[in-house]
């Protein structure tokens, strides 16, 4: 991969029936970086115009939003960062997922693990923020913080992410934002019901990197064994 300009830490399934349709939806695997060719589903039609920003970041579930290195922080230290993570912390166990929209996209969403996935996110942003640097006056102003609340404001300039701590909510990225989403989120529920797993657990912590042309790529995964 070509020079990294920000990490995160996301959770991206392990190969299988799941992540092979997840992959082929967005239309690249994240873990080669290569384009794969989509499915046109009945009602949807050619699904690439409606998937360029998830496409770019790779099937994924937030769990440590894209940040730049602090200046003197490393790969390396990230790298070990996110190992020791993974060796402490244990695998969260979910119902399920549903397909549902969320602010205009279609998501995949879990139920019956909030408690276990606000702790997990607190304690992955809590150990990876000294790696972060600040953020940039630009950074903040594409977060437009004046549509924020006043806490999610005090997040993004504590952890460099509104939706953190009680503000976070796990979810899989399906689309792009979309004016009328209810048909697709409806053609994409029975497209994946049959490799949603049951239940749906978090097993691994991936840490994904940018590379120049904007795409996340899956650096290395680390299971969950705390």
């Amino acid at each position: 991969m070509d020079r990294i300009a920000r990490y995160a830490v996301y959770y991206t399934p392990r190969e299988g029936a799941f992540a092979f349709l997840a992959n082929q939806w967005l239309g690249r695997d994240p873990a080669t970086g290569n384009d794969l060719p989509q499915p046109v589903l009945a009602g949807i039609g050619d699904p690439h115009g409606i998937t360029a920003e998830p496409r770019r970041y790779g099937f994924h579930g937030t769990i440590r939003a894209p940040f730049r290195l602090a200046e003197g922080a490393t790969e390396a230290a990230a790298q070990d960062c996110v190992a020791s993570l993974a060796a402490r912390l244990s695998p969260v166990v979910c119902q399920g997922l549903q397909a549902e929209v969320l602010h205009g996209f279609v998501a995949l969403t879990p139920l019956g693990c909030e408690a276990a996935l606000l702790d997990l996110g607190a304690a992955v942003v809590e150990a990876t923020n000294p790696l972060r640097a600040a953020l940039t006056e630009a950074e903040i102003a594409r977060r437009r913080p004046d549509q924020l609340s006043p806490r999610q404001r005090e997040l993004l300039h504590r952890w460099g992410y509104p939706h953190v701590m009680e503000e976070f909510r796990f979810h899989l990225t399906l689309t792009d934002r979309l004016d009328d989403p209810e048909p697709v989120r409806a053609a994409l529920e029975g497209f994946f019901a049959p490799v949603l797993p049951r239940p749906f657990v978090i097993e691994d912590l991936c840490l994904f990197g940018e590379g120049q042309s904007g795409r996340f790529q899956l650096l290395h995964r680390y299971a969950l064994t705390g």
